[in-house]
């Protein structure tokens, strides 16, 4: 269309510059040429500079999209042992609320939705490589924040402490020089190696939990939710105590990103507002955490 453009302005200058003196002599052959040639060029510079105008902005609409989707694919790393989060389904394949998150995340932005389930100490340093990146109800700290980037915040958690039914431990004071078990990598394994140097690290925390009830461990620090599951199912056995008994501040979870890719955070935190918007997000709340 440019180029047709072009032709015809330069065919309207050039019949212009034949006819404005109307009553003088008709330009010679030569003039008309050189006429010509002028208009050309001029309508070629103008022509050129708007093309130049219009790479920017195509280059901000490519800059948009995350290289990460651009297979078509999603691969999102998890640890399928921290319920209602994460945990394996009667299917065998990780469920829970992050999953669906991520699920829903992936139809918002038209992808296919890849799940790996591995060791959450091995999960930050995946993301990039092995997977693209991690939902595992992963806490935002500024150690992390070193490696990954974060989404927007999706839900607010704080630290609870297992403790033997029986058990007298009641106060911050208390939990020092105490055998603790956390699950590796966790906030909770952060926290326990403030606190003393007996700590025991699980792949699993089902495991912490198992050592707990056996005796082998004092306390568990572990997230409310999946306390509260492990309070359930080792009912009579175990009690869950709100670590703001003990101290412990608010955190929040979000999803982990490979460093520097802004693009990739923006579309995931616009399909979660989206989610949020729509009520999708609410009912994911009701049916993996509110249930529990």
């Amino acid at each position: 269309m440019k180029k047709f453009l072009a032709l015809a302005l330069t065919a309207a200058m050039t019949m212009t510059m034949l006819t404005a003196c109307g009553s003088s002599e008709p330009a010679s052959a030569e003039e008309t040429e050189a006429a010509t040639e002028e208009t050309t060029e001029a309508v070629e510079e103008t022509t050129e500079a708007e093309e130049s105008t219009e790479a920017p902005a195509e280059e901000t609409a490519e800059a948009a999209t995350s290289e990460a989707l651009a297979d078509g694919v999603l691969t999102v790393g998890t640890n399928a042992e921290f319920p209602p989060f994460e945990y394996v389904g009667d299917d065998g394949e990780p469920d829970g609320f992050d999953m669906a998150l991520v699920k829903a995340i992936g139809e918002k932005l038209g992808v296919e939705v890849q799940i790996e389930n591995m060791e959450f100490a091995s999960l930050v340093s995946s993301i990039g490589s092995k997977i693209d990146i991690a939902a595992a109800g992963m806490t935002v700290t500024d150690e992390r924040k070193e490696t990954v980037d974060f989404t927007n915040s999706y839900y607010e958690a704080v630290q609870y402490v297992i403790l033997p039914a029986d058990s007298e431990i009641a106060t911050a004071d208390d939990l020092k020089d105490k055998a603790i078990g956390v699950q590796l990598g966790t906030t909770g394994d952060f926290i326990a190696e403030e606190l003393t140097s007996n700590v025991s690290q699980y792949n699993k925390a089902v495991d912490a939990v198992n050592d707990l009830v056996n005796g082998r461990v004092d306390l568990v620090i572990i997230d409310k939710n999946p306390a509260l599951v492990f309070e359930n199912k080792f009912e009579g056995q175990v009690v869950a105590v709100d670590g703001a008994q003990f101290g412990f501040e608010p955190e929040e979870y979000a999803i982990a990103l490979p460093k520097g890719d802004t693009a990739l955070a923006d579309q995931i935190n616009a399909a979660i507002d989206e989610l949020k918007a729509d009520g999708t997000f609410d009912e994911l709340v009701k049916t993996y955490i509110e249930a529990e």
